[in-house]
């Protein structure tokens, strides 16, 4: 395992463990599958661990493996707080007591303001002072370093970079993001004021992994090897600036193939070939994309039921591969589900749409997508 430093001259593995896409069973979270690749992970040298509030049993899950396995002081975890959800000062206190509980520990590591989109949300926790709180946290021990994760354009972006003294931050990016929300410009600007930047959304939410199949076979034939996946992941760990990449990993045999990347890959390593094959496949790729949607699932749930990231998921699908393909798989999971999931649900309430980190329009894309997905459903 390759590190990199962070502020204070800690060692933080160059590969993330995201806590977020463990996976699940009909009671929820399938806890000795996640056990056992996490366990794995820290075996193979990842020590950064990512959670937050309101992913669903996570801070849970990820705090008793530590403590039952007693591995809590070899890693670092990092977990969010939830800023949207906040109102008063006493909330502060609440939420972050809940998440020490959940966790079963008594300090986080890393803990992040989670997914600001706009300057305004930082000058209302100052208004209920946050700041105090913050340093409070940090004097007495319960918080090493503090952060925010970041889901916006570039110029609001810096805004909030200069705002405070941040330890960290986190921001979505990969080869396709490279010049939208905080993008390469905002990558280079923390690194400049010493401020490590933690990747999210690396392989943007399995995108750049299932490739068009134009892309796939360029790929193959002149590349040194390397899948889709392995080349995102070199692609962000040739960059200095990038201190570590979270994967959502939840399968053994991916937690062991990003181990192995992660052991090989090091800032400069990628050749002007290799760049060149980047650049071409973002090329494939955007002349068939639909919907920018990562499928992070921040819009949901949807009051009337509509899985939004399966239909764009689809949607985007039908123009990737196949489109028979895409239409059966949309079919068999939107239709025969006990609750389906349909675009044709939606009332347009664009609810979603507050909480959406890509700006999607949702309501006028989702019907797009149905006009395109459900021919094949009418009599």
């Amino acid at each position: 395992m390759q590190y990199r430093l962070d502020r204070y001259g800690n060692a933080v593995s160059q590969l993330g463990y995201g806590c977020m896409r463990f996976s699940r069973k009909r009671n929820g979270i399938d806890y000795e599958k996640a056990e056992r690749e996490v366990l794995l992970a820290i075996e193979g040298g990842v020590n950064y661990f990512d959670t937050a509030y309101i992913y669903p049993g996570s801070e849970e899950c990820l705090g008793r493996i530590l403590e039952e396995n007693k591995c809590r002081e070899n890693v670092y975890i990092a977990t969010k707080f939830p800023q949207y959800l906040i109102r008063s000062s006493a909330a502060i206190d609440r939420i972050f007591r809940e998440e020490l509980s959940r966790l079963r520990t008594d300090h986080i590591d890393y803990y992040l303001m989670h997914m600001f989109t706009d300057y305004a949300e930082w000058e209302h926790l100052k208004s209920l002072g946050i700041e105090e709180w913050i340093l409070r946290q940090k004097n007495e021990g319960r918080i090493s370093n503090i952060g925010f994760s970041y889901h916006g354009d570039t110029e609001m972006f810096l805004k909030i970079l200069n705002a405070y003294d941040w330890d960290f931050c986190q921001i979505q990016y990969n080869y396709l993001d490279e010049h939208t929300q905080a993008g390469r410009k905002g990558l280079q600007a923390a690194a400049e004021k010493g401020i490590p930047v933690i990747i999210m959304e690396p392989l943007r939410g399995g995108k750049l992994v299932n490739l068009p199949e134009k892309a796939k076979k360029m790929l193959a034939s002149e590349s040194k090897g390397y899948t889709p996946a392995e080349l995102g992941l070199r692609w962000l760990w040739d960059q200095p600036e990038v201190t570590c990449v979270l994967s959502g990993m939840n399968s053994e045999e991916m937690v062991k193939e990003n181990i192995r990347i992660a052991s090989e890959a090091m800032p400069g390593h990628l050749t002007e070939e290799d760049q060149n094959i980047v650049e071409r496949i973002k090329t494939i790729i955007r002349e068939r994309e639909k919907v920018g949607c990562t499928g992070c699932r921040y819009c949901m749930p949807c009051p009337k039921g509509v899985d939004i990231p399966g239909n764009f998921y689809y949607y985007n699908l039908m123009y990737m591969e196949k489109k028979s393909s895409a239409r059966f798989g949309f079919v068999q999971n939107m239709g025969l589900r006990k609750d389906p999931g349909f675009a044709s649900q939606c009332v347009g309430c664009r609810k979603c749409e507050k909480h959406c980190p890509q700006n999607i329009p949702i309501c006028d894309k989702l019907k797009e997508a149905d006009r395109e997905l459900r021919p094949l459903l009418e009599p």
